[in-house]
């Protein structure tokens, strides 16, 4: 499966740690949840709990270095690149130049597998750089940027399908 590439940082009591995830996903939209999947064994786990809260940091596809850096453990890289990541007003980490980024409160924490699954409540996004294409990643392919668009310019298959049913119906 290929998926967009975020990074997810969490910081309590001075110490911030992130990791690169393509495995965060929203679950609904009335009221705006995700859904981390995370390993007991990173050491951002243990900071996410404490904190009770992360973010989500969507890369674009000129940043595949932050998102390199952070596939690892920080300690394997001995937490060499500072650049990568900075702290709002509240304190709260982010990838900068990043598409946007958001805060989120977690709700519940579900233990399955290797990975637990983090819920948490969307309570804010930032803007950053909306217009850049994402960067994606597939075990398969690697990283991978978007292209273009999917459907030629003025082509709305919504409106072809409408007009097929419509036809159908003229039919009956």
């Amino acid at each position: 499966m290929i998926k967009g590439v975020q990074v997810v940082a969490a910081r309590h009591d001075g110490l911030t740690r992130a990791y690169t995830s393509h495995w965060v996903s929203q679950i609904s939209f009335e009221e705006p949840i995700v859904m981390a999947s995370v390993s007991p064994k990173h050491d951002t786990y243990p900071v996410m709990i404490d904190a009770g809260r992360f973010t989500v940091s969507m890369l674009a596809a000129d940043q595949i270095s932050e998102g390199q850096y952070f596939s690892y453990p920080g300690r394997k890289f001995r937490y060499a690149a500072p650049e990568y990541i900075e702290h709002d007003e509240q304190g709260h980490p982010f990838v900068p130049h990043s598409i946007a980024w958001m805060r989120c409160e977690t709700f519940d924490r579900i233990e399955r597998f290797d990975h637990d699954l983090f819920l948490a409540t969307v309570t804010s996004v930032e803007e950053g750089r909306l217009g850049e294409p994402p960067l994606l990643y597939s075990a398969r392919h690697g990283w991978r940027a978007t292209g273009g668009n999917a459907r030629e310019k003025g082509v709305s298959v919504r409106d072809q399908l409408l007009a097929r049913v419509a036809e159908l119906d003229d039919e009956e």
